[in-house]
């Protein structure tokens, strides 16, 4: 699948996240255990993230792989994870450096709280109602903010996802510099060669 093709893909079944949180971080772009991945996101995130320290809402942070690499470049971060056994692990490896809420992603629990960043890996694709939430996340951005949106389209036979095309669509009305930057080639970033549809999405509001 391209990412010219603009049509919604087929959401996967409901996760129950708790129980995935202990073997989560087995997979190499969730645990960044090998350095040449973790590397390879750290490179990535520094060029997508502002130079300077910024105020990052990392939505469905997981077990906190992301939000570590951002607060190591020197950015202030509140994870967001609505699933407790996730949440509780980014706890334990941000070890304070960090805060890490219990919420759901589509409306998280930061009350009036703006911010420079809103960073969202694997997320947006899973919610039924992806405009709804771009809309909502749009107004946690402080004028001169941004979108980092890491998505793709998964699968051959019944593919789930988002494809980039739509993507920047619903984010045109939103925001005005959009760039995609395709990832699939980049197989360090996922510790194996991929064939699917993986990209990042940076828009400026």
């Amino acid at each position: 699948m391209t990412s010219e093709n603009t049509h919604a893909v087929a959401v996967a079944p409901e996760t129950d996240w708790d129980a995935q949180a202990a073997a989560f971080d087995d997979e190499p772009d969730h645990g960044l255990r090998d350095p040449a991945v973790r590397a390879a996101w750290a490179d990535r995130l520094r060029a997508w993230l502002p130079g300077q320290p910024a105020d990052v809402l990392d939505l469905g942070c997981g077990t906190g792989s992301l939000s570590l690499l951002a607060v190591e470049q020197g950015h202030r971060v509140t994870g967001v994870d609505r699933s407790p056994a996730m949440a509780e692990r980014a706890r334990a490896k941000l070890a304070g450096r960090a805060e890490i809420l219990c919420g759901d992603a589509v409306d998280p629990p930061v009350e009036r709280r703006r911010f420079d960043v809103v960073l969202v890996r694997h997320v947006l694709w899973a919610l039924p109602d992806p405009a709804g939430v771009l809309r909502h996340w749009r107004g946690l951005l402080r004028p001169g903010g941004r979108f980092v949106l890491i998505e793709g389209v998964w699968g051959t036979l019944a593919p789930v996802g988002i494809p980039a095309a739509r993507l920047t669509a619903l984010l045109a009305p939103l925001t005005g510099d959009v760039r995609v930057e395709r990832l699939s080639d980049d197989s360090v970033l996922w510790g194996k060669d991929v064939d699917d549809e993986r990209y990042a999405v940076i828009a400026a509001v």
